[in-house]
């Protein structure tokens, strides 16, 4: 769901809060207040409007008609923060019009990268990718386009909007590959220039500070789930894919499969953490997934994840901006810290390149604390 900042209401007009979520395959305008039995009503008579009880929010379609309704029906009643939302809409409008006169190869690129088994989120992001430069385009023909359109592009759209150097990587990739796939018309994304690649450390958290946000949360269930994925290093979807045949306590292994590039691996899993699965197991007894939603045989929402370990950081007194991704990078570093091998990690973590764990190298303290500064021997 994308958070949007609220402003001050009027206290007589209560405040409503849109956003977007992808709910069951089909994305939603969300409507966020406070309780408000008016409110409700007015809301339950837009046409479309139904009630989630997994996210626990009123959603309709997302679409900028949808939109229209919503302002109709409520705006003379309530306050309305909806700008962001219709930015969002009036882009994705303006990709289907826009975008129009290439629906052909656009189609023929996704059927390719879904016969090639590309993850959803890279079919995505790619699609993405690639819709925000056929907008810019605006119905050139492929054939027509030459390296002042791709600066032009990088100058107005990526570097105007202060995107990241990351995302103008992706755009590369997916015209690289949008071009492979449709054949010779569009030559000149093969000379389109990569940024400078970002120089990043990863965030790492001390042992003493990931006991504290394992032992915050009171729910057995959001404990262990934080647990897990510090023990063995997972990645958030990989921990939320699990199924409790994965667990091989026998062992001492934990099946992560078709992870990250569609591979599976293994984790060892410590007698510390089986037992702790062992007590979650007989109170939650987990039908498909080893951690299920609100819903029975349902995977446990990505959103609600980030959640938990935001109220497990907040409850804590760890006021760094924590991510899950930091339980998977402290993980690697502790190991290194504790002499493990870094091939063994390497495998472990998934990595397909040994220069990708050795990341680590450059965030443990090992060496580090043995090196005596100048400044105290002054």
């Amino acid at each position: 769901m994308k958070h949007i900042h609220q402003n001050k209401a009027p206290l007589s007009r209560p405040q409503v809060t849109l956003g977007l979520l992808k709910h069951r395959n089909a994305v939603w305008i969300t409507l966020i207040f406070p309780y408000h039995e008016s409110l409700i009503q007015r809301v339950k008579a837009i046409n479309g409007a139904t009630w989630s009880v997994t996210h626990r929010v009123w959603l309709l379609p997302a679409g900028l008609a949808q939109l229209t309704m919503i302002r109709q029906q409520l705006e003379h009643f309530a306050s309305l923060d909806c700008r962001d939302v219709e930015s969002i809409l009036e882009q994705k409008d303006a990709a289907a019009g826009a975008g129009a006169a290439y629906t052909k190869e656009r189609q023929r690129f996704i059927d390719w990268m879904k016969s090639r088994r590309y993850s959803e989120s890279t079919v995505r992001v790619y699609t993405d990718a690639l819709n925000s430069f056929l907008i810019h385009l605006n119905g050139k023909t492929l054939n027509k386009v030459t390296q002042d359109d791709l600066i032009k592009y990088n100058k107005e759209y990526i570097l105007a909007r202060g995107l990241s150097s990351s995302y103008q990587n992706q755009v590369v990739n997916a015209l690289r590959l949008f071009v492979k796939v449709n054949g010779t018309e569009m030559t000149m994304p093969e000379t389109l220039p990569r940024p400078r690649s970002e120089k990043k450390l990863p965030n790492v958290l001390s042992k003493e500070e990931v006991k504290r946000i394992l032992e915050a949360p009171q729910n057995l269930k959001h404990r262990m789930m934080l647990s897990l994925i510090y023990a063995c290093g997972l990645r958030s979807g990989e921990l939320l894919a699990l199924k409790p045949a994965d667990v091989d306590s026998q062992r001492k292994i934990l099946w992560i499969r078709q992870g990250k590039g569609k591979k599976d691996r293994i984790a060892p899993l410590s007698p510390k953490t089986i037992e702790l699965l062992r007590t979650y197991y007989k109170a939650y007894r987990p039908r498909v997934y080893l951690f299920e939603g609100q819903e029975a045989g349902s995977p446990y929402h990505p959103r609600s994840f980030q959640q938990v370990l935001k109220q497990a950081a907040a409850r804590a007194g760890i006021r760094k901006p924590v991510t899950l991704h930091w339980l998977r990078h402290s993980y690697a570093t502790h190991l290194l810290e504790a002499g493990t091998n870094l091939r063994y990690i390497q495998e472990i973590l998934g990595h397909n390149s040994p220069k990708t764990t050795q990341i680590y190298t450059h965030v443990s303290t090992e060496g580090l604390q043995n090196i005596i500064s100048p400044f105290d021997s002054l």
